[in-house]
């Protein structure tokens, strides 16, 4: 028990200061235990987030609602700006956090709301290059996608480039765009995601 709560502890600071205090930081060295090897530097970084959420994820599945909920937020933040990369995310950070991302929460939470009965998780990986997949809310039991987040880079004349924050869901068979929001980019050509 003791071990899982340093596990929730960890991933959930790594999670909440956006990476700034990773689960391998040397602040966790305080909190082991004498006998307990030291970790740091063993995984790789990028793979040490997605293996403590999913570890952290399988032993949630006992808790409320709620926290199952922020989980998935959570992690759906963690995947956008892992979506957005280096070369991207310090440019629309400021406006996708206070525009685009409550809206992405409020769809998650409603969600979780409608679907209490089922299993939900986030997919793991978003789309690189220029392709629009952010992340997709699932159902685990039945193995079928419920919300498809996606963020689409258009150029409109005069204006130049804009992200186009957008969802579908199962209810219309994934048919029609819901719109989150736009971010303007510039008039020169955005880099390619994941960059």
């Amino acid at each position: 028990m003791k071990q899982w709560l340093q596990r929730l502890m960890i991933a959930s600071v790594a999670v909440l200061t956006l990476g700034i205090i990773t689960p391998n930081h040397e602040i966790w060295t305080n909190f082991q235990d004498k006998h307990e090897p030291n970790e740091s530097g063993t995984h790789a970084e990028g793979m040490e987030y997605s293996l403590e959420l999913q570890d952290n994820r399988n032993d949630l599945l006992t808790l409320d609602s709620y926290t199952e909920e922020q989980q998935l937020v959570a992690h759906a933040r963690l995947l956008t700006y892992e979506k957005f990369g280096q070369r991207i995310g310090p440019v629309i950070q400021s406006e996708f956090d206070n525009e685009i991302f409550p809206r992405i929460e409020a769809v998650i939470q409603t969600t979780v709301h409608n679907a209490a009965d089922r299993r939900l998780a986030i997919t793991e990986q978003p789309s690189g290059d220029y392709a629009e997949k952010i992340f997709h809310v699932y159902d685990k039991t039945a193995n079928q996608d419920l919300i498809k987040f996606h963020v689409r880079t258009e150029k409109r004349p005069v204006d130049g480039y804009f992200y186009n924050f957008h969802y579908h869901t199962a209810d219309d068979g994934f048919v029609a765009h819901h719109s989150v929001g736009d971010i303007y980019w510039s008039k020169n050509t955005p880099p390619k995601w994941l960059s």
